[in-house]
């Protein structure tokens, strides 16, 4: 449920509010706006302890949530979140642009990529040093060595780090290096990675998962909001179908769904979502004029080359021209990039 305070409340009032939440046995989540402050008050039986809490002073009215989604959602704060991550802001009127190679290969070709989309105007650079794969023969990542080829890049061109986390003992490892924590598609209900990345002060990547609901996609990040993390992402990165000409089927009518119920900010990642190349375009359009607040692409100097994901992934040249493509589009929709 929710906890509005009255305006003009006082400190003490604030804090016997919030002793008396977790003298329940309840957790008080704290958000404060421009004109009110609401606690989210999440627990078991929650809403058994309605009436005491609306007889305290400073409360003005509680308002009990009904769906199991509670932090995410809307109701809990009604203005959009924004993750800054190194004064890229991510939620707000500029659509952040997020590229790179899906597997960091090595140090050079890393390097390359990182100088390209930054030149084009990408924000972050993306580059798997950890790698989920269907097959346990194919490349898995360089692990910590890729880690350090992206701080290089980092350190080179300023662009933020977005890695993925597929493993709770990585977690130190990754944490130290990483921008953005991403956790996969397969992850997606990894509970406990959730929980791991809950606890830090560190913005998160969600993935959908491969057949997810947006349910289960919302309850998902219900789990990092709940350890206390606020910082999530939703990422679309479509989800599996009966059809197979695309490698997923791009669930572009999750951006304004997702944006209606939570709060949080909406990418897509067109890549995953089709798994060609020659579609990125149209869908990175797509994703732009339907409300994405950012996309992620995956750029490779020589995708014949790529030792993972090399038919979904752009040259560099067609990745700056795309650029100039989704500026246009996102001036029509009253956006920039």
């Amino acid at each position: 449920m929710i906890v509005i305070l009255r305006h003009g409340h006082t400190q003490e009032e604030f804090e016997k509010i919030t002793k008396r939440i977790e003298d329940l046995g309840l957790t008080p989540h704290i958000s404060k706006g421009k004109e009110r402050t609401i606690i989210g008050v999440v627990g078991e039986d929650a809403i058994a302890h309605r009436e005491q809490l609306e007889l305290l002073p400073g409360v003005e009215k509680i308002i009990p949530i009904l769906q199991p989604y509670k932090l995410v959602n809307r109701e809990f704060k009604d203005t959009d979140t924004i993750v800054e991550v190194d004064g890229v802001r991510i939620g707000g009127n500029e659509i952040q642009v997020i590229a790179g190679p899906c597997s960091v290969e090595g140090r050079e070709m890393l390097l390359t990529v990182a100088r390209n989309i930054k030149g084009a105007g990408a924000k972050l650079l993306r580059g798997g040093a950890f790698k989920p794969r269907t097959s346990p023969y194919t490349f898995q990542g360089l692990g910590e060595e890729a880690l350090l080829y992206l701080a290089e890049a980092k350190k080179e061109t300023g662009l933020p780090i977005v890695t993925e986390l597929m493993d709770p003992r990585d977690a130190e490892l990754v944490y130290k290096y990483a921008d953005v924590i991403q956790i996969g598609a397969r992850n997606m209900q990894n509970f406990r990675l959730l929980k791991e990345v809950g606890g830090m002060n560190k913005p998160v990547l969600l993935k959908r998962g491969i057949s997810a609901t947006i349910m289960e996609f919302l309850m998902s990040a219900e789990y990092i909001l709940s350890q206390g993390n606020q910082k999530v992402i939703f990422c679309e990165r479509g989800i599996r179908t009966f059809e197979t000409e695309t490698r997923n089927t791009l669930d572009l009518s999750a951006v304004p769904v997702l944006k209606k119920l939570s709060h949080l900010p909406v990418i897509i990642d067109p890549s995953h979502g089709v798994g060609r190349w020659d579609l990125i375009d149209s869908m990175s359009k797509a994703a732009v004029a339907a409300g994405a607040d950012g996309l992620m692409i995956e750029v490779h100097p020589t995708p014949e080359d790529a030792l993972s994901d090399g038919p979904q992934s752009l040259r560099p040249e067609r990745f700056a021209k795309l650029m100039e493509e989704i500026r246009a589009v996102a001036r029509a929709v009253g956006r920039s990039i």
